[in-house]
């Protein structure tokens, strides 16, 4: 077979190309891939936290190391969008918990305080006003406690008339009536019940006693108040009495 210098040019050629044509599509596939990462890597977010050495890291991802110490989420435009805080541990939770018991605690005693204010404004113009209606409240206790002492003294005679009428049977030599033991027994558990509420309002008298040296006490404090708002009711009466000495 004669060697045809054309036809294996023609196919070195075709090979050649072939060849070129694969690199190119292989080196247009690696930028378009390089290209797609770029690009998903710049529509991501960024994370911005602190290392080990204290200082703050931007990067794509936190590592898991970091996490706990509380990060920020950044737009791509470097716009914080979400800030993760840090993980407190037990004794920094404890302390958390504690601020937020004794600030309650606090807006709870301010708002007892206003009330108690309020009440003492609206019901007493001076320290005389206190000291009346504790008289008057102690006055109805103490009747009270003189009702049941008056009552437990009778039911205590009515014990020892059953028990000197049963004296008697015993000389006699007769049973005691069943009646009049039960009724005894009834006696002493109404004086039973008697004696503990005249303790009830012994130890009521006390309460409403410290309650009003309380009274007392705090509107001492609230008495620039109270003289301000006398100052202020009495302007218009004033005004009043001189516009009527005008005429």
């Amino acid at each position: 077979m004669a060697f045809s210098f054309a036809s294996f040019f023609s196919r070195f050629l075709s090979l050649s190309l072939r060849r070129s044509l694969t690199l190119s599509a292989v080196l247009w596939a690696a930028a378009l891939a390089m290209s797609a990462t770029a690009a998903e890597r710049d529509s991501r977010n960024l994370y911005r936290y602190v290392n080990e050495q204290g200082v703050k890291v931007l990067a794509y991802q936190v590592p898991p190391q970091f996490v706990s110490g509380g990060y920020e989420v950044l737009s791509t435009t470097g716009a914080v969008i979400e800030i993760v805080p840090k993980q407190l541990d037990e004794s920094e939770i404890d302390s958390l918990d504690g601020k937020s018991r004794r600030a309650a605690e606090a807006a709870e005693e301010a708002e007892r305080l206003r009330k108690w204010d309020e009440s003492l404004l609206l019901r007493y113009s001076s320290i005389d006003d206190i000291e009346a209606a504790r008289n008057r409240e102690l006055r109805d206790l103490k009747i009270r406690v003189n009702i049941l002492k008056g009552k437990l003294r009778s039911l205590k005679q009515q014990v020892e008339n059953y028990q000197s009428v049963a004296a008697d049977q015993q000389r006699l030599g007769l049973n005691v009536d069943e009646q009049h033991l039960k009724a005894m027994d009834d006696l002493r558990g109404e004086i039973d019940s008697t004696q503990r509420a005249i303790v009830d309002r012994e130890n009521a008298i006390a309460s409403v006693d410290a309650d009003y040296d309380r009274d007392v006490e705090r509107f001492t404090s609230l008495l620039d108040i109270v003289e301000m708002r006398r100052t202020m009711s009495a302007k218009p009466s004033s005004g009043r009495r001189a516009d009527s000495l005008d005429r």
